[in-house]
């Protein structure tokens, strides 16, 4: 959620990138479906070990950009503060956490133009509550121009 500076917190940051890491892991050697395949089907992510060894020797040699040249967020975010997040991820994350807390939610595949879709499907304790779809993708011409 935004605040009053229009900033996400830096929970937020960091839950939004971790789950995107662990989508991203989950996708790492699973074999793509056959273009027929639309089937809804059960998933769970399993992140091989190599691939998170892997994943926190290439956090570990980040080559960083020289830091910004002014002190406020106007050039993005600063680069302390991305620094003090990807150390986190590769040091501290515990990424067998957050795969058990996926696996704990009904999650699912499918395939449609012969893309790979995954999905968690979880239904509101509330009966009138109002259907959400959250879609994660990365930063492409598609989701710049539904801004």
């Amino acid at each position: 959620m935004l605040g009053e500076s229009s900033s996400p917190s830096r929970s937020l940051l960091a839950a939004q990138a971790a789950a995107l890491g662990v989508a991203i892991l989950a996708a790492q050697g699973v074999p793509t479906l056959a273009a027929s395949e639309t089937t809804i089907r059960p998933f769970e992510v399993h992140l091989p070990d190599a691939a998170l060894v892997d994943l926190r020797r290439r956090i570990a040699a980040t080559r960083w950009p020289d830091k910004e040249t002014v002190a406020d967020q106007s050039q993005v975010a600063q680069l302390v503060s991305l620094q003090e997040l990807v150390g986190y991820w590769g040091n501290s994350y515990d990424w067998r956490k957050a795969e058990a807390k996926l696996n704990d939610l009904p999650q699912f595949k499918t395939s449609i133009d012969n893309v790979d879709i995954h999905f968690i499907h979880v239904r509101s304790r509330h009966n009138s509550a109002a259907r959400n779809w959250f879609l994660a993708f990365f930063d492409s011409p598609h989701r710049r121009s539904l801004q």
